[in-house]
């Protein structure tokens, strides 16, 4: 599918973004900074959330674990019509590293099966472990963040620092707030069980599309969630790519907008937006180049959830990396999406591989791509998805 070749725009790092626009934002409008900053932290919700038998930090490394979530009943929002409930939607531990010289999301799927064990309520009440295996984002249900949260640490033993819930509303907001992000839709996508239509083709979309666009589970990728969480992880990058590249910080309009949205009724143990400040400023040397995306490992090959996926034993690797806090090693960057990835697949790796990609139903092994009739992995050559993969997911190559 063809599409606009985006020029790539180095140096262009998340401290511009969130540090700039505090500073922008007074300077340019008139407003107050005070008076700004302080109504962005009345945003800001703090809910309680209890922890147990933690995991030690071994690291100076930053772990952040986002929860998107549309329990909120926001109008538009369960555009699936089987989220809500307080069900997680997505689930993605960034991880930042101690130099601060790469980043990664690894985006857990919400239908994954895991025996959850046991999490509390904010007073302390225990919520007993589940007796049998049950899905990723029943956790959220049974105990909001703090239950996804020990959930995410006992099970991979990483520290989690920092956490944040959104629901779906904000994330239309912040799309609108840009003015739309481009995506490509490879081909013609008609769910009438969700009432999602979306045209084929390369354009900018309003929030509302880029709302179904990465929620839409019927009529693309075979209804498989791992899939849906790669388009998530486009859209995301594809939000990056352009707050950093197309000029926000001449429009303090937007840039109010934008942090408007993507901080009203944002659930966080943040205590203010200078704390997230802190952490981007902190960051000034990675640029949407060094952001990657990944999905744990996966395959369809498992009886333990009805209609689930099971992690493949690669996952442990991953888990490990990030405690270590080293960055992806290759069988994890050959099935990365890289935030400055054009949505039309120029700006990914062009290689082809024939057979099933890594995480399909046949469970291929864990980063490649592909593999030959022999089951030689035959992984694109620049890294990152095989145009296989981008087809699955319902992403252009």
């Amino acid at each position: 599918m063809g599409g606009r070749r985006r020029v790539a725009r180095p140096g262009r790092t998340v401290l511009r973004v969130i540090v700039a626009s505090l500073v922008a934002l007074g300077l340019l409008t008139g407003l107050g900074v005070v008076l700004v900053y302080q109504n962005w932290n009345d945003n800001l919700e703090h809910p309680t959330v209890v922890g147990k038998n933690r995991p030690d930090k071994k690291t100076e490394a930053l772990n952040i674990l986002v929860m998107g979530t549309d329990s909120r009943g926001c109008e538009g929002c369960k555009i699936d019509g089987e989220a809500g409930g307080g069900l997680s939607d997505t689930t993605i531990l960034f991880h930042l590293s101690a130099d601060r010289e790469f980043a990664y999301g690894i985006s857990i799927p919400r239908d994954t099966a895991v025996m959850r064990p046991a999490c509390y309520e904010a007073d302390g009440t225990e919520i007993p472990a589940a007796t049998a295996y049950d899905k990723w984002n029943v956790a959220f249900q049974v105990g909001g963040p703090g239950c996804t949260r020990q959930q995410l640490e006992q099970l991979t033993g990483i520290r989690v620092d920092k956490f944040v819930v959104v629901d779906f509303n904000q994330f239309k907001d912040m799309v609108d707030a840009l003015d739309g992000v481009e995506i490509c839709v490879p081909e013609e996508i008609d769910d009438t069980t969700g009432n999602i239509h979306l045209d084929a083709g390369t354009r900018e979309a309003d929030g509302e599309e880029a709302l179904d666009y990465a929620r839409v589970r019927y009529g693309v990728s075979q209804g498989i969630d791992p899939y849906r969480t790669r388009r998530q992880q486009a859209l995301i990058g594809a939000m990056i790519d352009k707050a950093l590249t197309r000029g926000m910080l001449a429009r303090p309009d937007r840039l109010a907008r934008f942090i408007s949205a993507a901080t009203t009724e944002l659930a966080t143990n943040f205590e203010t937006v200078a704390e997230m400040a802190k952490v981007a400023a902190s960051a000034q040397g990675i640029d949407a180049a060094d952001i990657k995306f990944i999905t744990t490992p996966w395959t369809l090959d498992t009886d333990k959830v009805s209609g689930g996926v099971e992690w493949l034993p690669s996952v442990e690797k991953l888990w490990q990396l990030v405690i270590a806090d080293r960055p992806l090693t290759k069988e994890f960057l050959d099935q990365a999406i890289s935030a400055d990835d054009s949505p039309d697949g120029s700006g990914a790796a062009s290689g082809s591989a024939s057979g099933s990609p890594s995480g399909s139903p046949s469970g291929s092994p864990s980063g490649s791509p592909g593999a030959t009739p022999g089951g030689t992995p035959t992984p694109p050559p620049s890294g990152g998805l095989s145009e296989d993969d981008r087809a699955a997911a319902g992403l252009c190559s």
